[in-house]
């Protein structure tokens, strides 16, 4: 993913409200978001170039979405595919803490990310910049490309929109349309990452469309206070049009 919006612990009936856009090369192959034939418990988009996730949840209630870190200085092509964390994690059944505390610790060369991980009773952030585990606070939080609720203008902006979006009654269209944002920042706000200034333009809206990158996804999320969860994908065309959907509903299994 490359801009996660979320509500953690901070509506009345949900615990967990995501709106997220993946920004990938449109050459790289990606299956939809489904039950995962060799891990059925697993809901997720599929990466079929190295066979991980960009974010994904699992029926008894894991949930993980990862970001790059943007920075072309040090980006290594060797390095093993992020996305593989994710998978990692909704897999696995150690604790949120436990499971990024081991990340942490690992060797292994990834290129710069942040990766959110929850199981319902906890959610945590890992920035592989500092190797620092911070637990998520109630509240509304966007991730992009850097760390956790830096003030880019999509995550400012996306924070403001989502928190409008969430009010009673819970309105998903409402939150994809905060995923349609194909505004540009203005020059004076753009973060300053190193891929120079006509990328940091075209990459500063909620919904990239370009050429040869762009968005090419929009997720949204909830989790009720119930246990009940809906998940909804929405394919995107070059011109950012949406090409597919699908949607699936089920309740956390304790």
């Amino acid at each position: 993913m490359c801009l996660i919006l979320f509500s953690w612990k901070a509506h009345p009936d949900y615990e967990l409200i995501v709106a997220a856009n993946r920004d990938e090369w449109r050459d790289r192959p990606t299956a939809p978001a489904q039950w995962w034939d060799d891990a059925p418990d697993l809901l997720a988009g599929r990466d079929l170039k190295a066979g991980g996730t960009w974010m994904g949840i699992t029926r008894n209630g894991r949930f993980a979405a990862i970001t790059n870190f943007r920075d072309p200085s040090d980006k290594r092509s060797t390095a093993p595919s992020r996305g593989t964390l994710v998978m990692d994690f909704l897999l696995d059944d150690r604790t949120p803490r436990e499971f990024l505390d081991a990340v942490s610790h690992r060797d292994e060369p990834f290129n710069g990310f942040n990766l959110i991980a929850g199981d319902g009773k906890q959610l945590l952030c890992l920035a592989s910049r500092d190797g620092v585990v911070r637990e998520v606070e109630p509240g509304i939080h966007g991730l992009s490309n850097h760390v956790l609720d830096e003030p880019w203008p999509k995550v400012t902006q996306g924070r403001i929109e989502l928190q409008q979006a969430i009010r009673e009654p819970l309105d998903s269209e409402a939150l994809f349309t905060v995923l349609s944002d194909r505004t540009m920042a203005p020059d004076g706000a753009l973060p300053e990452t190193g891929v120079g200034l006509e990328w940091e333009r075209v990459l500063s809206p909620a919904l990239i469309v370009a050429p040869d990158y762009g968005t090419r996804s929009s997720t949204v999320l909830t989790i009720g206070k119930n246990g009940d969860v809906e998940f909804e994908e929405r394919t995107r065309a070059p011109d950012g049009a949406v090409a597919s959907k699908a949607g699936y509903l089920f309740t956390i299994e304790h």
